[in-house]
C-alpha cells in the first residue's frame, strides 16, 4: 500500500509540473486549456516540489511526510478550484492523499498513546534489585508447581520483574470464520505491581487494518479495538468482568516468566499430582485458574472460567494450551500456544500465537525504543 501511495503522490506531482512548464512556455500542456500566468506557474511548481518531497519522505518512512503532504494537497486543491473545468479530476487524487495522511496520523496517535501507557507502567514498577531464585524459596508451593519451576530452569537465575515480548498471531474474529487473519503483537509486563500493555496490529485484508490495545494495571482491565486506527469498534473499561478477565489473562501468561508465580498476590492450592489451582488477588480484583502439567513438570495447559464479553452473566471455559516449548534466555517456556473458548455446542479455537522475541529484565522499555525507529503505515 505504501508503494501504491508513493506512486499516486509522484504522478500527481508530475502533473503539476506540466502546469509550471506551460506557464513559462516550456511545454504546450493541453491538459489545461486556459492560459497560466507565471505567478500561478510558480504555484504549480511549488505543488510539484511539495508532493515530490512528500513521496521521498514517505519512501524513507519519515513521519514528516504527513506535514509536507497536507501542505501540497491544500495548495493543489486551490489550483484545482481555480482551474476547475480542466483540473477537477485532481480533487480525487487530493482526497486519496488526504485520507491516507489522516489514517497515518490516527495510527501515530494510537501508537503514541500505547507508548505513553507503556512508559507509565514501566515507571510505576518496582524492583528489589537482582534477586536469585533458590530452591528454598519455592518449598511451600504444591509439589507439581515446584517440578514445573525446576523444569523451566528458573532456579538459580535472576527473578524476572520486567518482560518484553513480540508475538506472531493467527486469529479468528468470530466462530465459524474460515480464514485466519494474521497479526503481530507487542507486550510489556511488570511483576511488581502486576501489569501489562498489549498492542496488536491485525490485517483483515490488504485494505483493512485493525489495531487493538489491552491493558491490565492497578487491578483494572481495559480493552480497545479500532478499525483503521480511528474508528472505535470496542472500548471497555471500568467493568468488573473485564477486570477479572484481564487478571486471569495475566495469571495464564506468567508461564512466560515463571518466577512471577511466587508473588504474594498469587496463592496456590494442589488439586492432584499434575494440577494446581492458582488464585490471584490484586487491588480488589480476583480470579483463578488451573495449571495442568505432566508428571515431569512440563506445562500443558491453563484452564479458567472466564468472562468472554463484558456484559456476560456467566463465565465460559477458557483454555490456553501449549503447542511448542523452547528454551529462551536459559528458561524453558511455551513459545507456541492456542486459546479456546468452550461454547454451548462447540469449542472455538480463536487464537494461535508464536513468541518471536522475548527479553527478561530489559534496562529500558524495548517496545518504546523499537516503535521510535518505525513510522506508521499510511493505511
Amino acid at each position: 500500500m505504501r508503494i501504491v501511495l508513493i506512486l499516486v503522490i509522484a504522478i500527481h506531482g508530475i502533473i503539476h509540473l506540466f502546469g509550471f512548464l506551460k506557464a513559462f512556455g516550456l511545454s504546450d500542456f493541453s491538459g489545461i486549456s486556459r492560459p497560466i500566468s507565471k505567478p500561478f506557474g510558480l504555484l504549480w511548481l511549488s505543488v510539484f516540489l511539495l508532493l515530490a518531497f512528500t513521496a521521498i519522505l514517505l519512501s524513507k518512512q519519515s513521519s514528516y511526510w504527513r506535514i509536507v503532504g497536507i501542505s501540497g494537497v491544500i495548495v493543489s486543491q486551490i489550483l484545482v478550484t481555480i482551474y476547475w473545468s480542466d483540473a477537477k479530476f485532481g480533487t480525487l487524487l487530493n482526497i486519496i492523499i488526504l485520507v491516507s495522511i489522516l489514517l497515518a496520523y490516527s495510527t501515530f496517535r494510537f501508537q503514541s498513546t500505547v507508548r505513553a501507557e507503556t512508559i507509565g507502567v514501566f515507571m510505576n514498577s518496582r524492583s528489589s534489585g537482582k534477586k536469585i531464585l533458590t530452591s528454598p524459596m519455592i518449598s511451600n508451593l504444591p509439589p507439581i508447581v515446584q517440578k514445573w519451576l525446576n523444569y523451566t530452569n528458573v532456579i538459580g537465575k535472576e527473578m524476572v520483574h520486567h518482560v518484553y515480548l513480540e508475538q506472531d498471531l493467527q486469529m479468528l474474529m468470530r466462530p465459524g470464520q474460515k480464514e485466519w487473519s494474521k497479526a503481530k503483537a507487542k507486550q510489556y509486563f511488570t511483576v511488581e505491581p502486576p501489569a501489562f500493555i498489549w498492542s496488536v496490529d491485525l490485517k483483515m485484508n490488504p485494505w483493512l487494518k485493525v489495531v487493538g490495545r489491552d491493558k491490565f494495571e492497578n487491578g483494572q482491565g481495559e480493552m480497545t479495538i479500532k478499525m483503521l486506527s480511528f474508528l472505535s469498534m470496542a472500548c471497555v473499561k471500568d467493568n468488573v468482568n473485564v477486570n477479572q478477565a484481564t487478571l486471569q489473562r495475566y495469571l495464564a501468561e506468567t508461564v512466560w516468566f515463571p518466577s512471577a508465580v511466587l508473588s504474594p498476590y498469587i496463592k496456590w492450592k494442589p488439586i492432584n499430582d499434575t494440577t494446581a489451582e492458582a488464585t490471584m488477588s490484586y487491588n480488589g480484583t480476583q480470579g483463578s485458574g488451573e495449571f495442568h502439567f505432566d508428571k515431569t513438570g512440563y506445562f500443558k495447559k491453563f484452564v479458567a472460567m472466564r468472562y468472554k464479553e463484558a456484559n456476560d452473566t456467566i463465565p465460559k471455559e477458557w483454555t490456553v494450551t501449549a503447542i511448542k516449548t523452547e528454551e529462551r534466555s536459559g528458561i524453558k517456556i511455551p513459545v507456541g500456544l492456542q486459546a479456546d473458548w468452550k461454547l454451548a455446542d462447540s469449542t472455538w479455537t480463536w487464537l494461535k500465537l508464536k513468541i518471536s522475541n522475548i527479553e527478561y529484565n530489559p534496562k529500558a522499555t524495548p517496545m518504546t525504543d523499537n516503535e521510535k525507529k518505525t513510522t506508521p503505515s499510511p493505511i
